[in-house]
């Protein structure tokens, strides 16, 4: 590996991490030479993954974290202690039609996917400018942010305020060495999703895509290595999309 994109002697926190990317994710950091703080609620799987990585020789620590609730994520924060970089990767969605979408499962979507991604970017910024430490933050949007499909329109609207956020903290904390950075990941296959994807239904959205291929969570190692790593440096502000060429399909 290059060692502008060496993670040595780095702390990284993932949010989101007991399951999905979020596992990935700390894997990806931690093979890579950083130091991993894996953060969520489901205690009993962050202790699985610890567990998983501490095996590879990587250096991990678990911590309770409920990006819905202030206190959680300022509770989060401290236990974590120094961090270099963020991973906001705690994300939700809920499947029901506009209409039908009762205001509580708003709330838990874009509480979840928006609101918690700025207390946690927050949190870590205001440590990062007052110590006048540089940090990373990578934020987990979606082409969904950029596109839209039917029945989630809560989640629609919270990446896309995810990726605009990204943007404008971006512009915010570069005085402060701070770099902000957002990847849309396309469809990516996952446990949570794998059954779906041989289904008719999730071939006819396969095919969708101009390479006519799922994503798999391997397919986010470079974009997220560049973003956390010296070898992006220069890059603040950026959204990089890994999708297969998703969203230039002709529409």
């Amino acid at each position: 590996m290059s060692k502008r994109f060496d993670l040595s002697g780095k702390v990284a926190l993932v949010t989101g991490a007991s399951s999905g990317l979020g596992v990935h994710f700390a894997h990806c950091l931690g093979e890579a030479g950083a130091s991993v703080v894996i953060a969520a609620r489901r205690a009993d799987r962050l202790k699985s993954l610890q567990a998983e990585l501490e095996a590879k020789g990587i250096a991990a620590r678990s911590i309770d974290l409920d990006v819905q609730s202030a206190d959680s994520v300022a509770a989060a924060l401290e236990a974590a202690g120094p961090l270099d970089i963020v991973v906001n990767n705690a994300g939700i969605s809920i499947v029901k039609p506009a209409l039908e979408m009762p205001e509580k499962d708003w709330d838990a979507v874009v509480d979840t996917n928006l609101r918690g991604a700025w207390l946690v970017a927050q949190g870590a910024a205001r440590r990062w400018a007052a110590e006048k430490r540089p940090g990373s933050i990578v934020n987990i949007a979606s082409i969904l942010g950029l596109r839209t499909i039917g029945q989630v329109a809560p989640y629609n609207a919270s990446k896309a305020g995810l990726i605009h956020l990204t943007q404008a903290l971006a512009m915010e904390w570069a005085r402060y060495k701070i770099r902000v950075n957002a990847i849309c990941p396309g469809y990516i296959e996952t446990e949570m999703n794998s059954a779906f994807w041989k289904t008719p239904g999730g071939q006819k959205l396969i095919d969708r895509i101009p390479q006519r291929r799922i994503g798999q969570p391997e397919h986010l190692d470079g974009a997220l290595l560049l973003l956390a790593s010296e070898a992006g440096d220069f890059m603040t502000g950026s959204v990089i999309t890994v999708d297969g060429g998703h969203v230039v399909s002709s529409l």
